[in-house]
């Protein structure tokens, strides 16, 4: 079964969607932070931390492997929940192996962010052990974005970290309730969802005949509402 963790950085948000059984986790990103209104990014985590006792993903923001380590060692003492998030590649797209090695062999969850090929997942398996859990966190979405087909490198993803039991696949940049369903169907260890997606999700059931009347309604209530006459 594919794990749905929550896409959000709002506290409030996080502490209505941790009460919800279908939510395993949380991942936030620098992003999310300021348009939550964080001002204190080290203080704001940690209030996300002490919230839930769920995972939660808080990401590194350095741009070389030394300044990643030592930002990576920091976030990992923030609690027992946290996954540090490092980007698998720098702005410059230097493979940041040296940063996921070293913080792996310190015993550091990590989620490892921006991954788009099964060759950058091949350069990843290769720089941690089988013991210390790893996110992998591939893109779909924005490569369907960019008119890719995600599926392919995630069937290959999958396949060649099948032997290292700590690794996670996880389908990132979710785009539509039904990027669930292809998650699952692919084997796909987590999806991470905003909110507004996993109140979709929830209400996942209908049948056809009754999306068609639903639709149609809906079509009828528009058109009285506006007073339009033929």
């Amino acid at each position: 079964m594919t794990k749905i963790f929550c896409d959000i950085a709002d506290i409030n948000q996080i502490k209505k969607f941790k009460k919800k059984k279908i939510v395993k986790g949380f991942t936030t990103n620098p992003s999310l932070m300021r348009k939550a209104g964080a001002k204190d990014y080290t203080k704001y985590s940690k209030d996300i931390l002490a919230v839930t006792s769920k995972p939660v993903s808080c990401e590194v923001f350095a741009d070389n492997p030394n300044e990643m380590i030592l930002q990576g060692n920091k976030i990992n003492k923030w609690g027992k929940n946290v996954y540090v998030k490092v980007p698998v590649t720098n702005s410059k797209g230097k493979f940041m192996g040296a940063a996921i090695n070293s913080l792996n062999k310190n015993k550091v969850k990590l989620n490892i962010t921006a991954v788009y090929t099964a060759k950058q997942t091949k350069q990843i398996l290769s720089k941690i052990d089988k013991k210390t859990k790893v996110i992998i966190s591939i893109f779909g979405g924005r490569m369907a974005d960019a008119g890719k087909d995600p599926v392919p490198e995630f069937k290959k993803s999958i396949k060649i970290s099948k032997n290292y039991k700590n690794v996670e696949i996880l389908w990132a940049s979710t785009r539509e309730p039904y990027n669930y369903i292809q998650a699952m169907q692919l084997g796909c260890h987590i999806i991470t969802v905003p909110p507004s997606i996993i109140e979709k999700i929830e209400k996942f059931g209908k049948s056809f005949q009754k999306l068609t009347t639903d639709t149609v309604k809906g079509f009828l209530i528009d058109t009285k509402k506006s007073k339009f006459k033929i």
